[in-house]
């Protein structure tokens, strides 16, 4: 007998046959359910986590808000997958209490690694079609992230920007395709637009909307990645390795390479994804193409993780292997926190994974120091 979880969603990433749903007002939970036709719906957040149901919680939500839940549901005894922290400390927090609870699943949602392009990728790099990693390289051009009304993607602190947004999935999956950390960051953010129409008066933002940052990695590969936010109606998305014998890269969800013996490069793979073959005609607002494939891949990859289980909190760990940690969460923060101090100095940082939680007055003090700046 094939078992499936039961699923509770805090956000819009809602799966195939989630149980319940979460929003901040009782009037967002039940517009919400009747969109993803979610039969149980709250705003309450232990209606979802205590739900008899509900096996795996999904977590799709602002940032400062992420650990709160997460921590929560392990120790509740659920199965987690959510997205990235707002904080090093929190994303601290959510690795302590994974360690605690190492049979249940916690994992951070990068789909980016579950795209077929990034998973062959990554298998060709291991096969050495490219030789010895040299050079990596990414650019994501976009329209504004910014929503309607002032939000939490407005402000740094909370995580908003497109450093955070983004670049920590595309850090992430540098090192998930290399097998390379980054060890010191130069970086630069910019924000170039502060006040648009509907954000005026005493309010401003202060996330980027322009990152440029450079990485040195392990056994001297040197990353470069562009995250550009103001281009309306553009779209694109390119990751590039390239090898002592070739390269490969990954433009939107396909795959191309060049070995240098060839006079011309090859597509290696196409991805055949489209509206109405698993691919939602509607997904969240403001969800690139790109990202809504790599939700169906990982979603079809966890339906298959619990498939032919006894029960249905039992996870087989083999089709999620691709996946994030929340110890990879922790990475990507430190990388992105390396970032932003050196967009700060003006110099090459150390990248510094937390081993323990800091003092709470420092952090603070830190945080009142970078907000006046």
């Amino acid at each position: 007998m094939k078992m499936l979880p039961g699923v509770g969603v805090f956000g819009t990433a809602a799966p195939t046959g989630a149980e319940a749903l979460w929003g901040k007002t009782e009037e967002e939970a039940k517009q919400l359910a009747e969109e993803m036709n979610i039969a149980f719906y709250t705003s309450r957040t232990d209606d979802i986590l205590l739900h008899q149901d509900v096996d795996l919680v999904c977590i799709s939500i602002p940032p400062p808000l992420t650990r709160q839940i997460s921590v929560k549901a392990l120790g509740i005894g659920k199965n987690v997958v959510c997205e990235k922290a707002a904080t090093s400390v929190d994303a601290f927090r959510m690795v302590t209490a994974s360690r605690y609870y190492p049979q249940l699943m916690s994992l951070v949602g990068n789909v980016l690694r579950f795209l077929p392009a990034f998973v062959r990728m990554k298998q060709l790099i291991s096969e050495h079609y490219v030789g010895a990693v040299m050079i990596c390289d990414a650019r994501i051009y976009s329209g504004s992230l910014l929503s309607p009304s002032y939000g939490w993607i407005c402000d740094e602190l909370m995580g908003g920007g497109g450093l955070h947004t983004m670049g920590t999935y595309i850090v992430d999956l540098l090192t998930h395709l290399t097998g390379r950390r980054a060890e010191k960051v130069h970086g630069l953010l910019k924000t170039f637009v502060r006040q648009n129409a509907a954000i005026r008066g005493i309010r401003h933002v202060t996330s980027d909307d322009f990152c440029f940052f450079q990485m040195l990695m392990g056994g001297g590969v040197c990353s470069t990645v562009t995250l550009n936010f103001n281009m309306p109606g553009a779209f694109v998305h390119e990751v590039m390795v390239v090898g002592s014998a070739g390269r490969l890269v990954a433009r939107g969800a396909d795959l191309y390479g060049q070995k240098n013996s060839a006079t011309q490069e090859e597509l290696l793979l196409r991805d055949s994804l489209a509206v109405g073959a698993g691919l939602p005609e509607q997904g969240p607002q403001d969800v690139p193409l790109l990202y809504l494939k790599g939700m169906v891949y990982m979603v079809q990859a966890l339906r298959q993780s619990f498939q032919g289980q006894g029960d249905r909190r039992t996870w087989d760990r083999t089709p999620v292997s691709m996946a994030a940690s929340f110890e990879d969460g922790l990475y990507m923060q430190s990388v992105v926190d390396a970032i932003k101090r050196s967009s700060r100095s003006g110099e090459w940082e150390a990248v510094e994974v937390l081993t323990e939680e800091p003092d709470t007055n420092q952090n603070l003090c830190e945080a009142l120091q970078r907000n006046n700046l």
